[in-house]
């Protein structure tokens, strides 16, 4: 997938399903370091195609996600193999932390 997916509450579940190796952009419009990293989470999307799928979801209007998954500060990534979270990254992030942040969790 070349850009991140949208997710939700109601989709993530299939996405995690879907995808062996998915990392969810916890975010909210507000969050002027979720914006800041955005760009840094297209980008990844794109270099990681085929191997790692990426999705955004909006705390603010799935708040159970959240919930579910204790996220207390936004920006946060969860970073999910096989449907397992295997990885969680707080607060902005250069793009080589991210990617080796990522590879980690998933190797």
């Amino acid at each position: 997938m070349k850009k991140p997916m949208v997710v939700t509450d109601d989709t993530l579940h299939a996405a995690l399903e879907k995808y062996p190796a998915f990392v969810v952009d916890m975010w909210a419009e507000w969050c002027y370091p979720c914006r800041a990293v955005a760009p840094i989470v297209e980008q990844l999307a794109d270099e990681y195609q085929g191997k790692v799928a990426f999705g955004k979801l909006n705390v603010d209007e799935n708040p159970r996600t959240a919930e579910a998954y204790e996220v207390m500060a936004i920006p946060t990534f969860l970073i999910f193999k096989n449907g397992r979270l295997t990885g969680r990254i707080v607060g902005a992030a250069s793009k080589a932390s991210l990617k080796a942040r990522i590879d980690g969790s998933l190797s």
